[in-house]
């Protein structure tokens, strides 16, 4: 099977991943939401009927929805992801640095026929040298064609090295050979090949022997003379006998040199010698004389020969055929090629896996003459040691001479010599390749079923490259290392160090279609572990490969989208990159298959989207020529519309593509610059700020973290680019004409959320509640200087309303107009830092806006963003300070008007705080000026405008001023250390790291997760029977009570589904977690650390799985926990803001939340005018229903059994059953209650039509909305104090709780079944106000949170007995 159709077939199952709802809601074209849901119900089955619990009933129980368990889950908050990297682990299988052998010394002192004073010969001896008997001619002549075959042999290893040839030399004539031969190869190595079978062997001191002009005497030469010639780099080859103490002569030599100082000669010197320093060459006849030299420059011949002589066919076998073999060494299609090839793989292999890595590099891919030599040096040891004989080399290599690869060699020169007599015989034969290479792949093939990080690495690694070179094995090899590299980056990195880089960089020449996709993939894998390879592949021109691809339409979407991760790596911080791109028109291709993806059919591959967006994004990131080129191909325009896709990973990717595009490079604003770049900047600036505006209106208030955080570094561009502006806008406020505020007012209201109501200013001027808190508080309307408060009334009191307040102040000097106040300070000056006629309202509206986003994500419930946003806040000059400011009487200026009388609740910190509401913020922010009035008691931090470099000396006197570094504060041009301020973007690192994991197979530990989930369905099935089937008595055993030690009392309470713990909650956002069987605390911790507290919900998410906490704040924030039953191991998953990104400024809108699991959809609502609704597997809002009232939410309850269906109870006791599957959602309404309504829920059993609700007054009403507007039953359960209501999920009954100290439980038929009053201790002692009440989902147990700080737990009495 192809690798393509392969990862098409894993891709497949992969994506849809099990978080996929196995129904979904898709949008209408009216914006309704429509169910295209196979409901499970099979007619209405009332809790009564329920007895015979089908299939298709228990899996209406059963959601299979599973949410938030991607890998963006894993751990958002705790690392930021790193990319494809360029060094550690990677760039150590480069090649240190890749080195040529450019000058080859032949040196022979053979002196024939004059046998040397130490050798005794035996007879018959070994005689041949080069394979030619010196006796069989002259001995001049025969010294001359030695030298010549030799000289040819070396030759056809590395013809560029120019080979010299010395015969029989003097000292003289060696010395000036080494010499000429270190100037020709100038840094290059040098090889010196030095036979000395005519002369005596080494002394102990390491000299080799030569001769004196006229023959008559041996010469010595120190080898430390040689070195010093030769220098460094350089190779040495010795053969002759006692070849060792050459080499340890050597040794010491370079130990010496390496003691007396860091010699460079030390560095690299290779040695190969014949024989130990106690050894004699092999004198048998069925040796060469120079069998050493032989194994090094004739391996094949040699090795043939050797291998004949121990092998079957030895009697049948001519030996003069091992001449005759037919073909070229270089043809892979014929004989002699095929053997040499096979003999290449073998010895690469048996050297990768035995030698260490380091050795490997460098002995075997650094430079190809010494590579040769040294496999050729793994033969002579195996033959030589059979005439027990041991070559040597340095560095020392392990023993070779027994791996068992030398077998499979033996086997497929068998083979090949058994064609042989055919082959010579009839020259035009059909040459029957080895099954070598096909038998090797399947060995690889079988490691990889059956391998893994742990075992031994597969040793036919090296085979595999070799393989890469025939056109017949090629793909089935690129299959196989494509699977290989899934393994993991070490997978990656052990082929890289094996030196498979080179061949898949020249496989990108190639036009086979078949080869793309695996290419593709190979690349994809490379890539993801090592960006360096980028500068290769532009150098080569490889990038045009990818875009070709990227742009066929053939191929399958992820493939196309391992096209796109590859050109984004190729340009990822790399100019030449980015310029080579551009001229291939990758901006056009990109956007032209983002244009075709979005009429967004189902066929659209999120990956590919993504990485279309992440490679623009990177194509253009810091080079202004880029982003022109995507500005006038209208880039933004293709982009925006992914703001709202399903995937959170593409919206992010999207976000990335935007942010990308606002240049922080360079000036954007020029004083007095004329001519066309001026229109230029008009034209970027426009196109930015449509930008911002969509960043603005879409994804600012993402579901995703993901998302904000590339949202935040968005912002941070643009603040960085338009920092004046943004300066000024904050310092626009602070002006004393009341009217600047008013004017940008409309442009704050043009910019509406979806679940906003607010038409025109006047709407913001009549209701003092609908102005958005964050200008609210020092809103001044007309010219007296009055302020409205956050309940719209005019307050008196507040500091604005003192006239001197701004006198003396920086502000109200000449000078401030040319500080870093710039656009509304004054009305009718020109704006002097732009120069053109634009509509101002538009730019300072949506700089006002910006600043307000800039404060929502700085206050936003994900730590890491708040924390970006604080960053961004700094850049703007706002900078948050942690201490509450002392103020000393110097750093009140005369003439600051300081007004002490007691603030109302508004903040009584003058202007400033209009931006950042500071009842609503968690945020302790300061502006870096001397402020105009002290802060109040009850509030943190003040706000203080940033001055700009003129009024610096009037803060030194302030020693709590909260100055930050200057250049913040500086209105000057922006520099580069301050560019270092501005937050990365993680998107791209992040979505790197899918390419990291393995691709083609699914994860190991899915069996696992399957069986849990088929145990808790086994048990909740068993527990949903057993409570339907339940007759509950009196529901008042008291069996654990927890004091948990909250001051304030239990706010909220949850019972675990599948273990006996129970999750509590207080007001100030402590969350506890207790098991009630052993009495043991297991875990507390503190929802957040913000300053506005107050908790809503708790609920549990993918409770049938692994499940995750959710916490709701009373200010709509959602924070989910995973691992929150164990100590200290809680981590936070995902956060977002549900109502307050929503609807400006709301500060505490007592959220009511509800989890619905069966759709997947969080409900949240509270005091505003609609219910927002959340798909939390997008992490995206996807519509907002309008409750229809003028009343606010007070309940909310999300049916268990039907997705879709929620009903919300109203403050002014009015109940509304909505059904978002029908294109109304309004299902009923009506008012059952006269009080606000306490608590709502849907009646156990698979009915959707019974509602329980109850109120303030006591009153506990059933309603059947099928009989409009009428109860069937009401309970009078206590009179005006009942506070909370809970429903069971299953069983057959509701409990209800009261101020008065109390708690009863009734059936669904209205009996009283039982009531609780006191604690079943030696004293009786009252139970506390009950504050909250909660059933488990499975069993008849009732657990009940006071306000007394106790949680007690109830079953039903039966159950003891049974």
């Amino acid at each position: 099977m192809a690798l393509g159709d392969l990862m098409a077939s894993r891709f497949s199952q992969s994506s849809v991943a099990v978080s996929n709802h196995f129904d979904d809601f898709s949008s209408h074209e009216d914006g309704d939401i429509v169910a295209q849901r196979r409901d499970s119900e099979a007619g209405s089955s009332t809790s009564s009927n329920a007895a015979g619990t089908t299939k298709t009933t228990s899996m209406a129980y059963l959601p299979q929805t599973v949410v938030l368990c991607e890998l963006r889950h894993e751990a958002f908050e705790d690392c930021l992801p790193s990319g494809p990297s360029e060094n550690g682990l990677v760039s150590k299988w480069r090649p240190k640095d890749r080195m040529k052998t450019g000058c080859v010394a032949l040196v022979l002192c053979l002196n024939i026929s004059v046998d040397p004073p130490d050798v005794i010969k035996i007879s018959p001896c070994a005689r041949m040298e080069c394979w030619i008997d010196p006796f069989s001619m002259a001995a001049p002549k025969a010294l001359e064609m030695i030298g010549k075959t030799l000289h040819a042999q070396y030759e056809r290893w590395q013809p560029r090295a120019r080979p010299k040839l010395q015969l029989d030399p003097t000292v003289d004539e060696v010395k000036k050979l080494c010499n000429t031969c270190r100037k020709n190869a100038k840094s290059e190595r040098v090889l010196f090949h030095y036979n000395g079978h005519g002369v005596p062997k080494p002394t102990a001191n390491g000299e080799i022997w030569l001769f004196n002009k006229s023959y008559t005497q041996y010469i010595p030469l120190p080898i430390s003379d040689l070195d010093s010639w030769l220098k460094t780099p350089s190779i040495y080859v010795f053969d002759c006998s006692a070849a060792g103490m050459v080499v340890n002569a050597f040794i010491e030599l370079l130990k010496e040199s390496n003691s007396s100082g860091p010699g460079s000669s030390a560095k690299d010197c290779i040695l190969l010698a014949a024989c130990e320093a106690h050894e004699t060459l092999p004198q048998s006849a069925e040796f060469p004389a120079d069998v050493f030299t032989s194994c090094l420059t004739t391996p094949i011949k040699m090795a043939l020969r050797w291998f004949c002589t121990r092998s079957l066919l030895h009697d049948s076998f001519d030996h003069s055929l091992i001449d005759k073999i037919p073909g070229r060494q270089n043809d892979r299609k014929t004989l002699l090629g095929e053997l040499n090839w096979i003999f290449t793989a073998v010895t690469d292999t048996i050297a990768w896996n035995v030698l260490p890595h380091e050795h490997f590099q460098r002995l075997f891919r650094q430079d190809l003459l010494v590579a040769s030599l040294f496999r050729n040096f793994l033969l002579a040891e195996r033959i030589m040691r059979s005439a027990n004989c041991s070559p040597i080399s340095y560095p020392m290599l392990p023993p070779t001479h027994q791996h068992h690869m030398w077998d499979a060699w033996d086997m497929a020169a068998e083979i090949c010599l058994s064609q042989l007599h055919m082959l010579v015989d009839e020259p035009n034969a059909e040459f029957q390749p080895s099954p070598f290479f096909t038998e090797q792949l399947t060995a690889f093939e079988v490691w990889l079923d059956h391998g893994s990080e742990h075992k031994k690495p597969p040793e036919q690694l090296p085979i595999v490259l070799q393989v890469l070179l025939s056109q017949c094995h090629r793909f089935r090899a690129l299959v196989l290392l494509g699977r290989f590299l899934d393994m993991g980056p070490w997978a990656v990195d052990l082929a890289l160090s094996v030196g498979i880089f080179p061949y898949v960089l020249k496989l990108l020449q190639t036009t086979a279609m078949e080869l793309r996709q695996i290419l593709v993939f190979i690349w994809t894998k490379i890539l993801a572990l090592d960006k360096s390879c980028q500068v290769d592949l532009v150098k080569d021109g490889g990038h045009i490969y990818f875009i070709r691809f990227l742009d066929s339409m053939e191929a399958y979407p992820e493939q196309r989208a391992m096209a796109a991760f590859v050109l984004a790596v190729i340009v990822d911080g790399h100019r030449r990159g980015q310029e080579a791109c551009i001229k291939a028109d990758l901006i056009h291709i990109c956007l032209k298959h983002l244009q075709l993806a979005i009429p967004h059919d189902a066929q659209t591959e999120p990956l590919l989207l993504q990485w279309l967006c992440l490679c623009l994004g990177k194509l253009w990131e810091d080079f202004p020529e880029a982003q022109i080129v995507g500005l006038q191909a209208d880039a933004p325009a293709t982009c925006i519309p992914l703001l709202s896709e399903p995937q959170p990973e593409v919206r992010a990717s999207a976000v990335f593509a935007l942010g990308t595009l606002l240049d922080v490079g360079s000036e954007l604003f020029r004083d007095g610059v004329g001519g066309d770049e001026e229109c230029d900047d008009d034209e970027k600036v426009r196109a930015e700020i449509n930008i911002v505006k969509s960043l603005l209106l879409n994804v600012v208030s993402d579901g995703s973290p993901l998302v904000r955080v590339e949202v935040a570094v968005a912002l941070a561009r643009f603040a960085f680019g338009h920092n004046k502006h943004l300066k000024s806008i904050a310092a626009a406020y602070w002006k004393p004409q009341s009217n600047s505020l008013l004017n940008s007012l409309p442009s704050l209201a043009s910019f509406r959320s979806p679940g906003s109501c607010y038409t025109s200013t006047s709407q913001y001027m009549q209701h003092g509640s609908t102005i958005p808190s964050q200008i609210g508080p020092v809103m001044r309307v007309g010219s007296d200087s009055t302020a409205v408060g956050r309940d719209g009334r005019v307050s008196t009191s507040s500091p604005l309303s003192s006239s001197g307040l701004m006198h003396g102040s920086p502000l109200s000097d000449d000078s401030s107009h040319h500080s870093d106040s710039g656009i509304l300070l004054n009305e009718n000056a020109s704006n002097g830092v732009i120069k053109h006629s634009r509509s101002r309202s538009l730019d300072s509206g949506i700089y006002s806006q910006c600043v307000l986003s800039m404060c929502t994500l700085a206050k936003d419930p994900s730590p890491r963003i708040a924390g970006l946003g604080r960053r961004i806040l700094s850049i703007i000059g706002i900078e948050q300070v942690t201490k509450p400011l002392r103020f000393n009487s110097s750093s009140i200026r005369q003439g600051d008007c300081v007004n002490t009388s007691p603030a109302p609740n508004l903040v009584g910190l003058a202007r400033s705080s209009s931006w950042f509401d500071m009842n609503a913020g968690h945020l302790p922010l300061t502006f870096r000026t001397p402020p105009v009035s002290p802060p109040r008691q009850n509030y943190l931090t003040g706000i203080r405008r940033v001055c700009s470099l003129e009024f610096r000396p009037n803060l030194l006197n302030s020693p709590d001023s909260g100055l930050a570094n200057p250049l913040l504060g500086s209105g000057g041009p922006c520099g580069a250390s301050e560019r270092s301020l501005l937050p990365q973007s993680t998107i791209y690192n992040w979505s790197c790291g899918h390419f990291s994991r393995p691709l083609l197979t699914a994860a190991d530990d899915n069996e696992g997760i399957i069986a849990r989930r088929e145990e808790k369905e086994k048990s909740s099935l068993d527990g949903i029977a057993k409570c339907q089937h339940s007759s509950v008595s009196k529901l008042h055993n008291q069996i654990a009570s927890w004091d948990t030690k909250f001051e304030m009392g239990t706010k909220t309470t949850l019972l675990g589904p599948f273990s006996p713990i129970v999750i509590a909650a207080d007001e100030s956002e402590r969350i506890r977690v207790w098991n009630y069987e052993e009495a043991t605390l297991l875990n507390s911790f503190d929802n957040h650390d913000l300053p506005e507290k107050g908790i809503s919900k708790l609920c549990l998410v993918n409770e049938l799985d692994e499940s995750l906490l959710l916490v709701a704040s009373c200010d709509g924030n959602i924070r989910i926990w995973k691992g929150y039953t164990v100590k200290g191991k809680q981590k936070l998953v995902t956060a977002f803001s549900s109502i307050q990104g929503h609807r400006p400024g709301v500060r505490s809108v007592n959220a009511v939340v509800d989890w619905q699991q069966q759709s997947g959809y969080l409900y949240a609502s509270g005091e505003i005018s609609s219910i927002m609704l959340w798909d939390l597997d997008k992490e995206q809002l996807i519509s907002s229903i309008t409750s229809s009232s003028e009343s606010s939410i007070s309940a909310l309850s999300a049916s268990q059994v039907h997705g879709g269906q929620l009903a919300a109870g109203f403050v002014d006791g009015s109940v509304r059953l909505f059904d978002i599957r029908t294109p109304e959602m309004l299902v009923c309404s009506t008012r059952l209650h006269t009080q606000r309504v306490v608590g709502i829920g849907f009646q156990p059993g698979l009915d959707p039509a019974k509602i329980v609700s109850a109120s303030q007054a006591g009153d506990i009403q059933f309603l059947d909305i099928r009989k409009h507007d009428d109860t069937y039953l009401t309970i009078d359960a206590h009179r005006g104090s009942l506070t909370a209501l809970a429903v069971h999920r299953h069983a057959p009954i509701i409990a209800s709780g009261s101020a008065k100290q109390l708690i009863k439980v009734f059936s669904l038929g209205g009996a009283q079944l039982g009531t609780i009053r006191y604690h079943p201790t030696f004293m009786a002692q009252k139970i506390g106000p009950v504050s909250c009440l909660t059933f488990h989902p499975y069993r008849v147990l009732l657990a009940a949170g006071a306000m007394d700080a106790y949680v007690s737990i109830y079953v039903d009495e039966n159950s003891q007995t049974r």
